[in-house]
């Protein structure tokens, strides 16, 4: 007789266990007449309960009142690639949904009081997820203006103070923006196209092409999707459960209740000025990230507004604490 060889034996051993419960499923499976049984995958089936879908598009979809052709196939599937992107792009509408429950309060009635239409606030999530975030063109803040452009909407822009990081003020330098681009095109989504590639740029094309429609014009990739991304924020924004964002009112990054002091007078050093109001600097650049440097010289005795927590409302961590 020959002999079996131990490590074949144990080969042996391995398989047979590792395929007698391979056996027992495929007979499993089975049915009577000795078939394999189709399994049916429900929805608490998936791994994790996580499947990935299509994400629904509404039938009619609209931008500041101004209807979406969705009956034209290229635009439906340009909407539709914005709905895919944005919705499995997690990490980002996370913090697009939290932040927008800080910020719209302070956009919102900016956007009123100029007369635009409320669907323009989605328009700074696109473009800087609703932070100061400097783009590789040296486009800053919330809205993403660029110097010339924000000292032209009459933004204050040096050494010192650089009010497109004042959501306020870069808020109402875009109304006044995009008020002069609807006046310019009669369209409010022209006036959002012009907002990524600047009114020449969309007068340009629309002369070379002879149209004044934005979804009959072709335009970079960028400014393609553009409108179609707003569309798609605003959206899952409105609706964020639908596209599977649970996201708990507790999750949300809540309003920061601030009082105002108004100064005419140079500050020679604001760490010192922010102690004086019982803050530290961290937090006075915190509140006011308009302020760019450590001193405010003010020659002219420009009126400005600094903003401070309002007391109780965080906690402001002592310098003693750590000695």
């Amino acid at each position: 007789m020959k002999k079996i060889n131990p490590p074949r034996l144990y080969t042996f051993l391995l398989g047979f266990v590792v395929a007698l419960p391979l056996l027992f499923l495929f007979t499993s499976m089975q049915g009577k007449d000795g078939q394999i049984a189709r399994v049916n995958f429900t929805d608490d089936k998936f791994p994790q309960d996580y499947k990935i879908v299509s994400p629904p598009i509404p039938d009619q979809l609209d931008f500041a009142g101004e209807k979406v052709p969705l009956d034209n196939f290229e635009v439906k599937e340009r909407i539709d690639r914005e709905f895919i992107v944005n919705t499995y792009y997690h990490s980002y509408m996370i913090i697009s949904i939290k932040r927008a429950n800080r910020y719209f309060p302070v956009i919102e009635p900016v956007l009123k009081q100029y007369g635009i239409p409320d669907d323009f606030k989605y328009v700074a999530v696109i473009e800087s997820g609703l932070s100061n975030v400097i783009s590789p063109a040296n486009a800053v803040g919330f809205w993403q203006f660029v110097e010339d452009t924000g000292r032209k909407y009459g933004l204050e822009i040096n050494d010192e103070v650089d009010q497109r990081y004042d959501v306020q003020k870069s808020t109402e330098a875009a109304c006044l923006y995009i008020k002069d681009a609807h006046d310019r095109f009669g369209s409010w989504t022209m006036a959002a196209a012009s907002f990524n590639m600047g009114t020449n740029g969309v007068e340009k094309q629309m002369a070379r092409q002879k149209t004044n429609n934005y979804y009959n014009l072709v335009l970079s990739d960028e400014t393609s999707r553009y409108v179609a991304r707003i569309i798609a924020m605003k959206t899952i924004l409105q609706d964020p459960e639908k596209y599977g964002f649970d996201i708990k009112q507790e999750d949300l990054y809540p309003q920061l209740p601030v009082y105002h002091v108004t100064v005419s007078e140079p500050i020679p050093n604001l760490a010192d000025f922010a102690i004086s109001k019982g803050v530290n600097y961290k937090i006075l650049k915190l509140y006011n990230p308009w302020l760019r440097d450590i001193v405010l010289t003010n020659k002219e005795h420009k009126s400005y507004t600094i903003d401070f927590p309002v007391k109780g409302s965080i906690k402001i961590i002592d310098e003693l604490e750590n000695h």
